[in-house]
């Protein structure tokens, strides 16, 4: 391309002319700011499933920027999914189009380089860091696969980043969104039975940006439909050149229809009839693409964590909803699901966090072990009917039973809107709704 249709090209995604889009601020937005202003001018690296909101946060931090005086033209965004760019576009193409930017632009002080979606191009590693050796530009990459922050650059820009998490919105961004404000807790208690039906709808539905502001219930489904296929087609078969593409596909719905449920490589390579080592393989793919994430049974031994089920979990209860296969709805299976994607983003906020499961030999089950550093700080049960007499016992027995081997006595059962406190066997068991939980309002 000609340096002059580059430029064209570019200022469709650029505030040179315009403003595009920013959406509503998303949580991330001080952090980006933040790391992008460290002295150090590491690179800031956003990963996240596709669409959860990685382009729009990148425009806000722009945006920010050009307010408190940085000049326009001296911020530069390249989206890598536009078509205008040709399948073949490289490392020698991405150096041509920065150049083309700064001969024509001419930026006034040391610019801001946004490569979004980033993975599309082979050796982009080589690119950035020849920019950040040099001081020459503050530099934001964003991808959906999270193997950005592992071993695709880990040789290259080790050291040399720092690391952003978007996921899907959380239920008070989600709130937030939805224009329901929360400015105090007296204003969340007030508004208890407006915030459940919000529950119902952010299970249903999720927190994808789009689909949160979407009105219609069936455009709803099929945006979310489209999301799966794209993160199946964009972010596995074509990066990762998968040939058995039906195997993957039903491999993907097989996990978003058995959410919150152990798996095994091996259960499911009989059942599918493939290879374990393509099971396990795919199951990587599936993971590194944000679609889902798996959590491991605790053990003090990390062979029998390895070699234990592991349980599966989906990024977003809506992608669940609308491409798992069920008869009815699991409503159990939901929340825990919902729980689950909460502690990730927990996870995420404080690396010294590690989240399992915990069962013992008598299949004695709690939902969530949280550990911090060398202790366990939490055990999280998460109960849907607490009202079921049987279904409270089995899952207070099994709390007890983990708090005894573990030696933790902060006890947690979430419900759907049952709220108190019982002592146990000389054991204080706090029960919080799952709104309250997700909305930190849970008491300490």
């Amino acid at each position: 391309m000609l340096k002059d249709a580059i430029i064209a090209v570019l200022s469709r995604w650029n505030f040179w002319t315009n403003i595009p889009e920013t959406g509503k601020e998303r949580s991330q937005l001080q952090q980006a700011l933040k790391y992008l202003g460290s002295k150090a001018n590491k690179v800031v690296v956003i990963s996240g499933v596709r669409r959860s909101g990685k382009t729009v946060l990148t425009r806000q931090v722009v945006k920010r920027l050009i307010e408190e005086g940085h000049d326009e033209k001296s911020t530069l965004i390249i989206n890598f999914e536009d078509p205008s760019f040709s399948e073949e576009f490289d490392l020698k193409h991405l150096q041509s189009t920065y150049e083309a930017y700064l001969e024509i632009m001419q930026p006034s002080m040391q610019p801001v380089v946004i490569l979004d979606e980033i993975q599309e191009i082979p050796k982009w590693e080589k690119f950035v860091r020849s920019l950040q050796e040099r001081n020459e530009a503050r530099i934001i990459v964003t991808g959906s696969s999270s193997a950005l922050m592992s071993g695709e650059f880990s040789t290259v820009l080790t050291g040399r980043t720092l690391e952003i998490n978007m996921y899907p919105l959380s239920f008070r961004e989600f709130l937030d969104f939805s224009g329901m404000e929360l400015g105090t807790p007296s204003d969340i208690i007030l508004q208890k039975d407006e915030i459940i039906r919000s529950l119902k709808v952010y299970e249903e539905s999720g927190g994808f940006p789009e689909v949160v502001i979407e009105t219609s219930s069936e455009l709803k489904f099929l945006i979310l439909r489209k999301i799966y296929e794209d993160i199946l087609y964009k972010d596995i078969v074509k990066r990762w050149s998968v040939r058995s593409i039906d195997k993957l596909e039903f491999l993907g719905t097989y996990y978003l229809t058995n959410i919150s449920s152990p798996i095994t490589f091996n259960r499911i390579s009989k059942f599918i009839k493939m290879p374990v080592k393509t099971v396990e393989t795919y199951s990587k793919y599936l993971e590194a693409s944000n679609l889902v994430f798996f959590i491991k049974r605790f053990s003090f031994s990390l062979k029998e964590q390895e070699n234990s089920p592991r349980k599966v979990y989906s990024i977003d209860t809506g992608l669940a909803n609308s491409v798992g296969f069920r008869f009815q709805a699991n409503y159990g299976k939901f929340i825990e699901n919902t729980v689950a994607a909460q502690l990730l983003r927990k996870r995420s906020d404080n690396p010294f966090i590690d989240v399992y499961y915990w069962k013992d030999y008598q299949h004695w089950e709690v939902d969530f072990v949280v550990k911090e550093g060398l202790g366990v700080r939490q055990l999280i049960q998460v109960c849907y009917d607490i009202d079921n007499f049987n279904t409270k016992e089995r899952e207070l027995k099994a709390i007890l039973k983990a708090s005894k081997e573990l030696e933790c006595d902060n006890l947690l059962v979430i419900t759907w809107d049952h709220e108190g406190e019982e002592d146990l066997k000389g054991k204080k068991i706090e029960f919080v709704p799952l709104w309250k939980w997700l909305l930190g309002q849970e008491r300490h």
